[in-house]
């Protein structure tokens, strides 16, 4: 596998029923690669295991004074090195391999998970562990894909070199090949609890980085309430439980190496002094005595593969886990999608709520539960995250949008949730999405009253530069604009892509009423015989929709336009003016 195929044009299925498999999965994904990392850690592995064959003969030939074994020796020393080092670069660079296509395997399925989910990603799973899981779990994944490689070429030259012993010398490669199945499974009592621990630690990371990246989001609210000090003493709290279970699992792995390391000494002390009683005995001779010394010495390599083997497994064991439940993340039943990519056009209706949007209408959605809302907007653009084989989802011209691939249903209708995000680069790059070719990236931030925002980034472009505001620098999530600038910012992203259908969920919640009343009348003027749903309860947003439906509790509970509904409907009335009492009747 070269790195040049990365990233993949396409990464596959994985299979998430359980972590182990996910595993087993990204394994069989990288086989070619394993078995060139396999082909190559043979030749590297044997290159250092056959080196004492030639120490050991060149010690017998200086004790036997004999000058053509001397040379035939140092001539097996330079090949077995000379294969050693050629082989070397090219095993590392094999593993190496693995561990990067592993990696970027498993980041391309997040990111296409991410894709299709859209923000019900983070309502599952909290944004922090999200992040965790994409970017530490893969590493750790990879890592053991890597390590595989390794262990399966130390494993068989490992098993060589006892065979080679049991033939060299019966009686030590007996005792070696007792001794090593022994060292080899010593840790395995505790497996167990170091999975625990690195579970438990896994886990306190994952919520130290969710409360990390909860904090920095919120980060202008904390400080305009003086919040600041709660989240970060809340974040030294999680961030010092998190540094003691690492603690924790660390000394579990530090027991694990002392524990081979003594265990090798032992071995190796008993060997060396069986050894030496063979060689005063006349049965062996002090070359082979030596060669003997440089296997065993060898298996250290092996021994220490094995336990780095079987720590990345521990390791992967547990991220795999979260990583199968994020991929796992399913917005429909697998009998759905399946209909044809054509994306229809006509009345939206949503069974569930009752709602019922006409096409070409600009229409308002009044809730009152803002994460009701939320929910329901989400549904008409076919988000559902829990579906039931026989729900049925929003309907589109009397088309399931569940039933539509999923690149017709998004095609179709555009959601716009509550607090979009921006991606950092240049305003320019902000509009360089899919989009009808009807609208301009002009014509969207005119009628999303952008002007000033505009100025602004003008102004912060760099002096004997261009002077064109499209070319600023907008920062991660736009955090060098303010609440109502960003979601200026991104309603004329999404006016420029002009959907069949377009649903904004609060799309003024943070600009002024006078500014909001402007977008309303260029929302309406630009959106003219296209479908768009607005969910709001602003009596400016609402006075120049088409019509008003309210839905208070999941079901509509009544249509109509927006002043007959403040006079006819007191929870309605409630809901837009904050206020229990009924207004007086108009004359």
């Amino acid at each position: 596998m070269s790195l040049r195929l990365v990233p993949f044009a396409d990464p596959g299925v994985p299979d998430t029923r359980s972590g182990l498999r996910l595993i087993l999965w990204l394994e069989h994904q990288q086989l070619r690669g394993q078995l060139a990392a396999l082909g190559w850690g043979l030749l590297f592995f044997g290159g250092i295991a056959a080196s004492p064959v030639a120490v050991g003969l060149a010690v017998q030939a200086v004790i036997d004074k004999s000058w053509s074994k001397l040379a035939l020796a140092v001539l097996l020393l330079l090949a077995f090195g000379a294969a050693k080092a050629a082989a070397d670069s090219f095993f590392h660079r094999a593993v190496v391999t693995n561990w990067i296509s592993t990696a970027s395997r498993l980041q391309q399925l997040l990111m296409r998970k991410a894709a299709e989910l859209g923000s019900l990603l983070t309502r599952r799973i909290a944004a922090g562990e999200v992040v965790a899981v994409s970017s530490g779990d893969v590493e750790k994944i990879g890592w053991f894909v890597e390590v595989l490689g390794r262990f399966a070429a130390a494993l068989l030259t490992c098993f060589a070199v006892v065979i080679g012993l049991l033939f060299y010398e019966p009686q030590l490669g007996l005792v070696v090949a007792i001794a090593v199945p022994v060292l080899a499974f010593s840790i395995v009592p505790l497996m167990g609890p170091a999975e625990r621990r690195a579970d438990a630690q896994r886990a306190k990371g994952g919520r130290a980085t969710e409360l990390a990246a909860d904090t920095v989001a919120g980060l202008r609210v904390l400080r305009g309430i003086g919040g600041e000090q709660l989240f970060l003493d809340r974040y030294r709290s999680a961030s010092q439980e998190y540094r003691q279970s690492a603690v924790h699992s660390a000394r579990m792995w530090s027991l694990i190496a002392a524990l081979q390391v003594l265990l090798f000494g032992v071995f190796l002390v008993v060997v060396v002094w069986f050894g030496i009683r063979l060689v005063v005995a006349g049965r062996i001779s002090v070359g082979e005595l030596v060669t003997t010394y440089g296997f065993i010495t060898f298996m250290l390599v092996p021994l220490h593969t094995f336990e780095e083997t079987a720590s990345a497994f521990i390791f992967s064991k547990v991220s795999a886990r979260r990583a199968a439940r994020v991929l796992s993340l399913q917005r429909m039943d697998d009998t759905r999608g399946t209909g044809v990519a054509q994306v229809p056009e006509g009345d939206l209706f949503d069974p569930a709520s009752g709602l019922e949007v006409p096409a070409g209408s600009f229409t308002a959605v009044v809730c009152g539960n803002p994460d009701a809302g939320g929910r329901l907007a989400d549904h008409l653009g076919g988000h559902s995250p829990e579906a039931e084989p026989d729900d049925v989802s929003a309907l589109l011209d009397g088309v399931a949008l569940d039933d539509l691939p999923l690149e017709s249903a998004r095609t179709a209708v555009l959601v716009q949730d509550k607090d979009p995000v921006l991606l950092s680069g240049t305003v320019r790059d902000l509009f360089d999405v899919p989009s009808s070719g009807a609208v301009t990236a002009e014509q969207a931030l005119e009628a999303s009253q952008c002007a000033d925002i505009l100025e602004v980034l003008r102004q912060s472009l760099p002096a004997g530069g261009t002077t064109d505001p499209m070319q600023a620098i907008l920062t991660e999530r736009g955090r060098s604009l303010s609440g109502g600038q960003r979601q200026r910012i991104a309603l004329a992203r999404s006016l420029y892509v002009d959907p069949a259908v377009l649903v904004l969920d609060e799309p003024t919640s943070a600009v002024d009423a006078h500014t909001e009343a402007r977008i309303a009348d260029g929302l309406r003027a630009l959106r003219a015989g296209r479908t768009t749903v607005v969910f709001t309860s602003s009596p400016l947003m609402l006075d120049r929709a088409d019509r008003v439906v309210f839905v208070p509790d999941g079901r509509v509970a009544a249509v109509g336009a927006h002043h007959e509904l403040v006079h006819t409907d007191r929870a309605y009335r409630a809901v837009v003016t904050r206020e229990d009492e009924p207004l007086e009747e108009m004359a």
